[in-house]
């Protein structure tokens, strides 16, 4: 589960440069990091991509935060 966190960390500092020094942690929101909606959809979609796995978004729709999305990508991804 630690390289799904590394890759939405990842992507999330590709589509969001302002937050490369912020340190992440597993209960950061990307809403309250002030990705919107279309900066969330691009990190997971390039989270899906790196990974080679396809979830339909309404499956990750009930993430909290970074943490509980990297969670639900790895046990659909391995399911």
């Amino acid at each position: 589960m630690q390289e799904v966190l590394d890759l939405i960390v990842k992507h999330t500092c590709e589509v969001m440069p302002e937050l490369d020094d912020h340190t992440f942690v597993a209960t950061d929101s990307l809403r309250e990091l002030g990705a919107n909606s279309m900066d969330r959809a691009e990190i997971i979609m390039m989270t899906l991509e790196s990974l080679s796995v396809t979830i339909p978004l309404v499956e990750l729709a009930g993430a909290n935060n970074v943490g509980e999305l990297a969670k639900l990508i790895h046990d659909k991804s391995t399911s």
